[in-house]
């Protein structure tokens, strides 16, 4: 065993760190609370690279690619699969709920509803107007779309390109340093978690943080597992291969966290580069697979709990608000409880003031929702590099550890490496053929 090896592995120390978080809170809550500051600066300085690397990831991808047509198609294709599977996601939330039924037997008691208001007020000020201008990230995604497709027109880009380039790769190498301090912020994640709230919260909705666990992994093992092996990659494989930043985003409850380093990762794994670049940072505001499962598992719960009987179409009328609310959830503080309070509010039969209920145990339950919403994303960009021709699936097989199944081109003899060249090639000769009939005759 090589024991330098070991203290080198920052995944092994991001996972001491949870733990070691998770102590502190349970022995010494009072200490652990102040740790919270550890997990908020870690995910402040991270944040400070997502921006740039949506900009640069975006903006290089589009500018060298040449087929615009195609930018459009998978901007298209995203966001069709973001409704189809997030649509799905509720549909399982709504039958779990059904079946499981995770609110009978809870007791109101006394209900603390003195944060209620807060949510329910913020719920009141959404608007999508608002969700665009303050969700910087979709803003930065926008331009630099339409700067990669001024730049794929200008003759003169290569000088540009080169620049951009050189600071990418200063950003990613910024970026790796700044993730040897994932322990600090994963350990100030959990142990602010463990010590504000307790294990003992969790105690009397046991069920419900049980039943929201369990739905989210057979979402990620029976559909999310279905559609990656549609691109003959295995769940557990990808698991393995983002184990790191599955970790921070546990420790952090944030999927910001690990959002830079999925890209990276994509990348790594073969995924083109416009693909990452579009959708990694739409999904974050668009496909919250896990977001969505908690919202409808919630609502019903509260019904359950109040005893309220939900009719067929009162079911269907839930479902229609969170398939709109829920896509805004990214880009508003406290989210989960904001978007409960409007469908709540909107629905008019369920009492607000439930959401109390749901204070003390929402943390540990946004574990689970960021997790999940950071591997769906990941599992999108797969399929849909896949669905494009674009993922090199020898590149994926050396990254993943694992040979893969021959696939349609490589019966041709070729590697998809060779494949992908292949096309490359055949989109500049079109270029250059369409470009000879429109040059001026002398």
């Amino acid at each position: 065993m090589n024991f330098k090896k070991i203290t080198q592995n920052l995944t092994l120390w991001v996972l001491l760190a949870i733990v070691a978080g998770a102590l502190l809170g349970h022995f010494e809550p009072a200490t652990a609370v102040k740790m919270e500051f550890l997990g908020k600066r870690f995910i402040e300085v991270v944040k400070l690279f997502i921006n740039p690397i949506i900009f640069l990831t975006i903006t290089l991808g589009i500018s060298t690619m040449g087929d615009l047509k195609k930018v459009g198609r998978i901007g298209g294709k995203a966001l069709l699969y973001f409704e189809v599977v997030t649509t799905l996601a509720l549909f399982i939330g709504v039958a779990v709920a059904a079946l499981v039924r995770p609110g009978d037997g809870v007791s109101v008691g006394k209900l603390s509803t003195d944060k209620v208001g807060e949510f329910t007020k913020r719920a009141g000020d959404f608007s999508w107007g608002h969700f665009l201008a303050d969700n910087l990230t979709l803003q930065v995604l926008i331009i630099a779309i339409v700067l990669g497709v001024v730049l794929s027109k200008y003759a003169g880009r290569k000088p540009i390109i080169h620049f951009l380039k050189g600071a990418s790769k200063y950003v990613f190498r910024g970026l790796h340093f700044v993730m040897l301090l994932a322990p600090i912020g994963a350990f100030g994640g959990m142990a602010f978690t463990i010590g504000k709230y307790g294990i003992a919260t969790l105690l009397p909705l046991g069920k419900l943080m049980v039943t929201v666990y369990l739905t989210m992994a057979v979402f990620i093992f029976l559909v999310l597992g279905a559609i990656l092996r549609s691109c003959n990659i295995g769940m557990w494989s990808f698991l393995k291969y983002i184990k790191k930043e599955l970790l921070i985003v546990l420790g952090t409850s944030s999927s910001e966290a690990g959002l830079p380093g999925l890209m990276e990762k994509l990348e790594n794994m073969g995924c083109a580069q416009p693909v990452v670049g579009l959708v990694v940072p739409t999904g974050y505001s668009f496909n919250l697979d896990g977001t969505t499962i908690y919202l409808s598992l919630a609502t019903l719960f509260l019904a359950q709990v109040f005893h309220v009987e939900l009719s067929g179409g009162q079911i269907l009328t839930m479902m229609g608000i969170l398939m709109v609310t829920s896509k805004g959830a990214a880009g508003v503080a406290g989210s989960g409880f904001v978007v409960l309070a409007s469908t709540l509010t909107a629905m008019k039969v369920i009492p607000v003031e439930g959401l109390a209920l749901l204070l003390g145990v929402d943390r540990f339950m946004s574990e689970a929702r960021s997790i999940t919403n950071f591997i769906g994303n990941g599992v999108a960009t797969i399929f849909l590099a896949h669905n494009e021709g674009a993922l090199d699936h020898d590149m994926a097989a050396d990254a993943l550890g694992k040979r893969l199944k021959p696939l349609r081109f490589r019966r041709r003899g070729l590697t998809s490496g060779e494949y992908l060249g292949e096309v490359a090639e055949q989109v500049a000769e079109a270029e250059e053929r369409a470009a000879e009939k429109s040059a001026p005759r002398p």
